[in-house]
């Protein structure tokens, strides 16, 4: 590979996208959100019309996405979709696209074209596995069902209690049983992946024992 990468995996809410994004800060390299990509995948699919299930509609969609990454915002045909792809909906729409082969194919280069002007630090489901197999540093990163939800809910303004966060913690056992049983890259650590359970961390306690383990490589 010309330029180094470290691939963060991981479950879904298990805080990987803010590990990598400030891992990818201190470092001063590049940041791909693979999750983003099959996020707005799904949104793009649903605004145009096309079943999630539908391979064929959804790849040739997936192929000619019109979304670009700019400072920290995802913008779709030049809408900024941020918050939109967040919806808990929508996730599930990434977890059912991405569990289809010809999707997966469409996006699989555009993720690697992320890999330019220094270093990148790229997160999602198989980075290390499957996109990035050759990465210089590979971390599983998880959290236990109750913390995720908990994290989830914080995030979208939802009390610790009552149906709303019931359902949050339903959707995410939901994508975690799909997203590890999906026929094609199956949600899994990487056989020479660095684990990392951040149930009991901070942040920034994450963040350092990544960048630990890269500069323990490094040197």
């Amino acid at each position: 590979m010309q330029y180094p990468v470290i691939a963060i995996d991981g479950p879904s809410a298990s805080g990987k996208g803010t590990v990598a994004a400030r891992v990818a800060a201190a470092l001063g390299w590049a940041y791909l959100d693979s999750g983003a990509l099959y996020r707005v995948t799904a949104l793009y699919a649903r605004e145009q019309g096309a079943a999630w299930d539908d391979e064929a509609v959804v790849a040739a969609l997936a192929a000619a996405l019109p979304v670009r990454f700019v400072d920290g915002r995802v913008e779709l045909d030049g809408r900024d979709v941020s918050s939109d792809i967040r919806a808990e909906e929508i996730g599930m729409g990434a977890s059912q696209v991405a569990a289809l082969p010809a999707v997966r194919a469409a996006l699989l280069q555009r993720q690697r074209d992320f890999a330019v002007h220094g270093g990148l630090v790229a997160d999602g489901r198989d980075m290390a596995s499957v996109v990035f197999p050759e990465a210089a540093l590979k971390v599983f990163l998880t959290a236990s069902a109750e913390v995720r939800a908990q994290r989830r809910a914080l995030q979208l303004g939802v009390p610790l209690a009552g149906e709303a966060y019931e359902r949050i913690v339903a959707d995410i056992e939901k994508r975690d049983e799909a997203d590890r049983n999906r026929a094609v890259a199956p949600l899994k650590p990487a056989a020479d992946a660095h684990m990392l359970d951040t149930s009991d961390l901070s942040i920034e306690e994450s963040v350092k024992k990544v960048l630990d383990w890269y500069r323990q490589i490094e040197n």
